[in-house]
């Protein structure tokens, strides 16, 4: 029996993953010992070994991987025990199963109340993950908008709206402000007063000025310093920076978390050129698709993909194989292509800040009863705006054309004519505040000596900040309605009914995700500045988002066609939350320089008693008891922040090594899928040579 026995182990050292295992380890490594001994001793060993395979936790039959007659065996073993079981353990073992059944109940019964969840479902099963994954983000812009108005409603607007009612016994609490010149309290909003006109209230409407600069929903509202709610003081500019902060951090956690799981997908379908071939060949049909068009989009847009892979490869080698003079001439082209882009974005910021200028100098005349100058007033109110949104469909037309002569890869196009349209985009809103801090900051002629910025023409100039971001949340909305009424569908009928060459030659627009994504991207940024200085402003962008949803799924199914090019499921989920992010960590800085440095405004606001807005933490911490005084402020000193650093810059390099070991692993665990495959065809080979 031991020559017999020992056949086996002779045959798998000819396996090809042996072989290559022993010449890893130098070729001389013995055979393992748990191979040796007799072919009864190894069956004793395998059989002691399935007891412990056996001893599984607790699990129902059906989750075991068996034929089904061994798990009606295993089913009635498992009745024949809980018999023999105690009073105790029967009835903790059936309250587990039922809390476990209702859970999943309920955990059944929740996915009912998902937003939108039918109409995605069905958007995925006509047009792919790809498009389904643009109304996916808009459903969790949707969310976040809606948490931050929750935020800020909570703790700035209602106790605001509680105080000034005498709701709870409540009384507000005013400080009159110290060392500060009477002129620089002066605010005298253009409310409107006695007989007004219809147009006079649109106006009001799209601008922010008139009856709406007096409600809540702009910063000057807030006048006021604490609110007593019974025998409580609760501090409202506190609350108003706090409530700042943490929706910021709420944003940022939110989508780093999000694009945690993006980035996994994201890097295993880019991680081998090998791997992507053959995941668009065994794993690149969408079965979510239902509708038979759709399919052959699908089938379609799977051929493109495959033939811009094998172009771009084609590209790769010839770019390889260029001489030198061929590389001077396309270098020297893309840095003269490079200088029109930037002569092109330098020509855009330029019109922002001086449309911007001239805008806040010529909006501030008193407005006349005519209606002819009330248009002019709000066009001119509007030319901010106005500017920004030509910038933003301009830009990108000319930076898709310019590309063709760049001679990059088609891939390499798409991803710079992304990046260069998300830089005007955002680029464009930091020009615009940049613009209007140079006025309010503009100390020329000593306008703002007695109060710190120019008091004169921005009395309140958070206010007018916010009205600036309304402005823009708002135009941004009529564009986007304007296009799909006086654009898209006329295009549809034009096309449909039409039969001239010319316009067939147009024929249906495509639905360009990447474009729709940062236009709510751009949107978003907006509110995410804005709430500071408007703190109803995400209730505007969460209605806003909730309408243009059922916006573009009308304009997607009746006017548009899917994409030539379309965009993976996963990669674009990641591409969308990383410009988000970007788009917030540009939110930072303005928020940031507002806070940390432009004075506050003395004539209105709950921060009219302090230099800055940040002022209020520090004056705060003071009136905190000494021992907890010392402990904050050591936290804030460098003798805490320099150790902090050391301990922050170790745990990164432990989870930069964790990351290398894991990589490697992977490396070992493809290179065994490798052998494995190798192991199959000798195996293959042996059983043909042996028949």
């Amino acid at each position: 029996e031991e020559p017999h026995g020992a056949a086996p182990v002779d045959f798998l050292q000819e396996l090809p993953s042996c072989q290559s295992a022993r010449r890893r380890r130098g070729g001389t490594q013995e055979r393992r010992p748990a191979l040796r001994g007799t072919a009864s001793s190894r069956g004793a060993a395998a059989r002691e070994l399935l007891p412990e395979r056996g001893e599984l936790p607790h699990r129902p039959a059906r989750e075991h991987p068996d034929c089904m007659a061994e798990k009606r065996r295993m089913r009635n073993s498992q009745q024949a025990k809980t018999e023999q079981l105690s009073r105790w353990k029967k009835w903790k073992r059936a309250s587990s199963k039922s809390l476990k059944k209702a859970l999943s109940e309920v955990k059944g019964l929740s996915s009912y109340l998902v937003l939108w969840r039918h109409d995605i479902h069905s958007i995925e099963g006509k047009f792919g993950t790809g498009i389904q994954s643009y109304f996916s983000f808009l459903r969790f812009l949707v969310l976040l908008n809606f948490i931050i108005f929750i935020l800020m409603f909570s703790f700035v607007t209602l106790p605001t709206i509680i105080s000034k009612y005498g709701i709870f016994n409540s009384t507000i609490a005013y400080i009159s402000p110290k060392n500060i010149e009477d002129i620089c309290t002066i605010y005298e909003p253009n409310g409107n007063k006695g007989l007004v006109y219809f147009y006079t209230y649109l106006k009001d409407l799209l601008s922010g000025t008139g009856f709406l600069e007096v409600t809540s929903l702009f910063y000057g509202y807030y006048s006021i310093d604490a609110v007593w709610i019974s025998i409580m003081r609760y501090n409202l500019p506190l609350a108003y920076l706090l409530a700042t902060f943490a929706y910021l951090a709420l944003s940022f956690l939110w989508i780093i978390k999000r694009s945690v799981e993006g980035f996994k997908h994201n890097l295993v379908h880019d991680a081998d050129p090998f791997q992507s071939y053959c995941n668009k060949v065994f794993a690149g049909w969408d079965f979510c698709i239902t509708d038979p068009h759709a399919a052959r989009l699908k089938h379609r847009s799977l051929q493109y993909e495959l033939q811009m892979d094998l172009q771009e490869e084609k590209l790769k080698q010839k770019i390889a194989e260029r001489r030198m003079e061929e590389k001077l001439r396309i270098y020297s082209l893309r840095i003269f292509i490079n200088i029109i882009v930037i002569a092109i974005l330098s020509g855009c910021f330029y019109s922002i800040y001086r449309v911007t200028v001239f805008s806040q100098e010529n909006s501030s005349v008193s407005i006349r009863n005519d209606t002819r100058t009330d248009l002019v007033n709000l066009l001119v109110q509007y030319l901010p705006s106005i500017v920004i949104t030509l910038a933003n469909f301009i830009g990108p037309l000319i930076f898709s054309f310019l590309i063709r002569f760049e001679d990059y890869t088609p891939a390499f196009e798409i991803k710079l004519t992304l990046l260069r349209c998300v830089f005007v985009r955002l680029a464009n809103i930091g020009v615009l505040l940049f613009s209007l801090w140079s006025q309010i900051s503009d100390c020329g002629s000593d306008k703002c000596k007695p109060c710190g910025y120019n008091y004169k023409l921005y009395p309140c100039w958070e206010s007018d900040v916010g009205q600036e971001m309304y402005k823009l949340m708002i135009f941004d909305f009529i564009v986007i309605l304007a296009v799909a009424l006086f654009m898209d569908f006329p295009r549809k009928l034009l096309v449909t009914h039409c039969s001239c060459k010319l316009v067939q030659w147009f024929g249906h627009k495509e639905f360009e995700i990447s474009d729709n994504v940062l236009e709510i991207i751009y949107g978003q940024t907006i509110c995410w500045i804005g709430a500071f200085f408007s703190p109803l402003l995400p209730a505007i962008a969460t209605i806003k988002y909730f309408i243009i949803f059922y916006i573009k799924k009308i304009v997607l199914i009746h006017t548009r066609k899917p994409a030539a090019r379309p965009i993976r499921a996963s990669s674009s989920n990641f591409f969308f939350l990383v410009v988000l992010l970007i788009g917030l960590l540009l939110a930072f800085i303005p928020l940031g320089v507002s806070i940390a440095r432009i004075p506050s405004s003395k004539a209105c606001g709950p921060f009219r008693n302090f230099n800055t807005s940040w002022e209020v933490i520090p004056d705060t911490i003071l009136k905190f008891p000494t021992g907890l005084q010392q402990v904050l402020f050591g936290m804030a000193s460098e003798a805490f922040a320099v150790p902090f650093f050391v301990i922050l810059c170790i745990i990164m390099f432990y989870v930069i090594a964790l990351a290398r070991a894991h990589k490697r692993v992977v490396e070992q665990l493809r290179e065994q899928l490798v052998l494995e495959s190798r192991d199959k065809t000798f195996l293959i080979r042996k059983i043909a040579e042996a028949q």
